[in-house]
């Protein structure tokens, strides 16, 4: 996922979208198979029936599959669009396993990954009772390449074969050869180059089926034709208020993933996330029986929530594979010399930059930029270990090394946001434990949109700034080649690769990963991946984010996975 905002966090990719994405956007409940799991089901069997109420701060805004940018089909969107293949729905690390969705497998590749072929379930409907084609899905992805649908997840552009000019089909007829339907249930893709992750990339909104007859352009998210097991009667003020019913035509004889208990879905969105905490915490009426999909709590709720059992009880726990983080720019003194930044990496105090997180509850200690999670590859390591509260004599060591034996000033880049990731408290804490190293740092603050400019710029890229990063997809590959693979690097454009790294041997690395199917195998391989890099001390990995979200007294059947880190909307029950 690109260094999430807000919005694309939702997926988070939702989303992520995002998602997205920061929006958004996604491990699942702390000891998944222990006393969560067995209390998930909120202590009584779930039944059909009722109206789940979501209440949201960021609006589901742009609510058409083309312009989505999901992680595994997002939470809201994924209970209108299904998609060729979907993340599994079950706690912890089962549910970051891809399964298949519309089609009856997760993909048959060719020797070399470059040719993906999927063959889709027979009686799929849509909310009219018509039948889902292969050539809907075609349609569906043409569709994302018009620039005034924007948004969705980049990869297709890079990776089907001709696609890079393609306009979308409002302007080319032709569609894309790259993706052909030789007959209803069978679809072909034609990739660029290795891709053995194609499967996780067929869970993005994008690959949901839109028919053609009833596309309306950039007013379909308005109305957008259901494929999954509700359908849209009402999206008001841009996805501020969405209320979803019941899709007579889903079948859940085609749909194992999708449990679809409520009768009703209400979305409203624009709370104060203090508000909707305060709601969810009373649980009065209809709040009974509402979630949350984007609003964590926060260090003074989680305190308040901790000190009563029956309120500590209905807080969902996951973790999102995503990685806050210190980056250097070793074209900028004195940072390029990797004894500075090693210095640094054994300086930093881990213990006060939880604690500036919100708390052990709330942030995890990070020495590896893999987040601890098995799906990704996961492989220990602390090549500079600082303890929890910092070396400071190595650090002092290692800057005499460098020529430094009274110590250095230098500048620390972050954000103002109040989003304890990159914010001024981050800061600070890094800003106290450097000076035991002899390392004065000076804060630079700045607005949201002016720190994401600065830093994502080659041209403007400070040497020494927070970070942080988040997972398209629980794996190492978009976790490691967009900040690491030395082909990613934009000089005129949002550039991501903060430590403009470009060695061969992990760009190589990278491409013979890529060509894996055996998605455990690849996972072996992004960790040692993560280790090698990690020796040229370019980032300095601080936590893992922790999500803490409360949920109704009346919610039901509490599904948290390794995926999304978030209560799934399509397991609950109100009833």
């Amino acid at each position: 996922m690109r260094q999430p905002s807000p919005r694309a966090r939702r997926v988070a990719v939702a989303t992520v979208s995002l998602v997205m994405a920061a929006g958004v956007a996604a491990c699942g409940p702390e000891d998944s198979e222990g006393k969560d799991a067995k209390a998930s089901t909120g202590g009584s069997t779930p039944h059909k029936g009722g109206t789940l109420s979501v209440l949201n701060a960021n609006a589901q805004q742009d609510f058409d599959p083309a312009r989505l940018y999901t992680s595994g089909g997002g939470n809201v969107p994924s209970l209108v669009f299904r998609t060729l293949t979907t993340r599994n729905r079950e706690n912890g690390a089962a549910g970051a396993k891809v399964v298949p969705d519309l089609a009856t497998d997760t993909g048959r590749a060719n020797k070399d990954a470059t040719v993906w072929t999927y063959t889709l379930k027979k009686g799929l409907t849509y909310e009219d009772g018509t039948p889902i084609t292969s050539a809907d899905i075609k349609y569906g992805i043409e569709r994302s390449f018009a620039p005034e649908l924007s948004g969705g997840a980049p990869y297709l552009r890079d990776w089907l074969v001709g696609a890079a000019d393609y306009q979308g089909p409002y302007k080319d007829k032709k569609g894309l050869s790259a993706i052909e339907t030789p007959d209803d249930l069978t679809i072909v893709f034609h990739l660029n180059k290795p891709e053995g992750e194609f499967p996780y990339l067929a869970t993005q909104t994008q690959f949901t089926p839109v028919p053609k007859a009833k596309d309306t352009g950039t007013k379909y998210e308005e109305h957008p034709v259901s494929s999954g097991p509700y359908k849209v009667v009402k999206n008001e003020n841009d996805g501020e208020h969405l209320v979803l019913e019941r899709n007579p035509h889903w079948s859940a004889a085609t749909d194992d993933q999708r449990k679809a208990y409520p009768d009703r879905i209400d979305v409203t969105s624009g709370l104060d996330s203090s508000v909707i905490n305060q709601r969810l915490s009373a649980s009065q009426g209809a709040d009974a029986a509402a979630v949350t999909t984007d609003t964590n709590l926060g260090p003074a709720e989680l305190a308040k929530v901790t000190g009563d059992k029956a309120l500590a009880a209905r807080v969902g726990t996951g973790h999102f594979g995503y990685t806050n983080y210190i980056a250097f720019n070793p074209k900028v003194k004195p940072f390029d010399d990797p004894k500075v930044r090693q210095a640094i990496s054994y300086a930093v105090d881990r213990s006060s930059v939880v604690n500036a997180a919100g708390g052990s509850a709330l942030a995890e200690a990070a020495t590896t930029f893999l987040p601890n999670q098995k799906s990704f590859g996961y492989t220990p390591y602390d090549l500079f270990p600082a303890g929890a509260s910092g070396n400071a004599a190595k650090a002092k060591e290692l800057l005499k090394e460098a020529g430094h034996p009274d110590g250095i000033t230098v500048t620390l880049t972050h954000s103002n946001s109040k989003d304890f990731e990159t914010s001024p408290e981050i800061a600070t804490a890094l800003q106290d434990a450097l000076k035991k190293a002899g390392i004065t740092v000076k804060l630079q603050g700045l607005e949201e949109n002016d720190y994401g400019d600065k830093i994502r710029n080659v041209k403007t890229e400070p040497g020494f700034f927070l970070a942080h990063w988040g997972a398209d997809w629980p794996s190492g590959g978009p976790f490691l080649a967009p900040i690491f693979d030395g082909r990613q690097i934009v000089k005129d454009g949002a550039n991501f690769n903060t430590g403009l790294l470009n060695d061969e041997s992990v760009n190589d690395e990278i491409d013979s990963i890529n060509k894996l199917t055996d998605l455990d195998e690849a996972a072996k391989r992004w960790g040692a991946l993560d280790k090698k890099i990690a020796e040229q001390a370019l980032t300095v990995p601080l936590f893992h984010p922790v999500y803490k979200r409360l949920y109704g007294k009346d919610v039901k059947n509490i599904v948290i996975s390794d995926w999304t880190g978030v209560l799934d909307i399509s397991q609950v029950a109100v009833k």
